[in-house]
């Protein structure tokens, strides 16, 4: 069974530029991905621990290189599984490294329906979708995502919604040149 810690490693790895703590609850010992949406009864425990063991390996498997053996492991995640948000969460992290980008949505958009957008499920695929989007130019779609997964606790949502901010930009930029001149006050910054 998946730790707190396990998750937050799993985070890291499918997500390099995601602080290492930015998973809600993580704090909160004991506390599952069902649990933190209230549906942790809902499956069989015998069952959702071979569904974790098996998304575990997938995630052991992605870490190596091997995207293949990830990409079987979280599907058959998924098939004994398939009202569980997680397992989709996780294949859409491999089908992004793998390059399927439209596979990825497909999941990610799975893993919304299934969590009912909450819980740290919808969370990380809020914050995945809204980077596909962002990525794909689509910046107020990635805005609505992002505000989701900042609303759901993620500091690095909320930290790339203030990049999506032209106005917030512009103010960081004038901040740091006001800045610049307090620290070096005979240089005028423009030369």
């Amino acid at each position: 069974m998946a730790t707190a810690n396990d998750r937050a490693v799993l985070q890291t790895i499918f997500n390099p530029s995601t602080p290492f703590g930015d998973i809600p609850g993580l704090d909160e010992e004991g506390e599952d991905d069902e649990d933190a949406q209230g549906d942790g009864d809902a499956f069989p425990e015998e069952l959702l621990e071979q569904v974790r063991d098996l998304e575990l390996q997938g995630v052991t498997a992605a870490e190596s290189g091997d995207v293949s053996t990830a990409l079987e492991r979280f599907g058959e995640a998924v098939r004994l599984l398939p009202e569980r948000a997680s397992g989709y969460n996780n294949r859409a992290q491999a089908l992004r490294l793998r390059g399927d980008v439209a596979g990825a949505l497909r999941d990610l958009d799975a893993a919304i329906r299934l969590s009912r957008g909450r819980g740290r499920a919808a969370c990380q695929s809020f914050v995945q979708r809204g980077l596909i989007h962002r990525l794909q130019g689509r910046d107020e779609e990635a805005r609505r995502d992002l505000e989701q997964a900042a609303r759901l606790g993620s500091a690095f949502a909320r930290r790339q919604l203030v990049l999506l901010n032209p106005y917030s930009a512009l103010c960081n930029q004038m901040l740091c040149e006001m800045l610049g001149r307090l620290r070096n006050p005979g240089h005028t910054g423009s030369g």
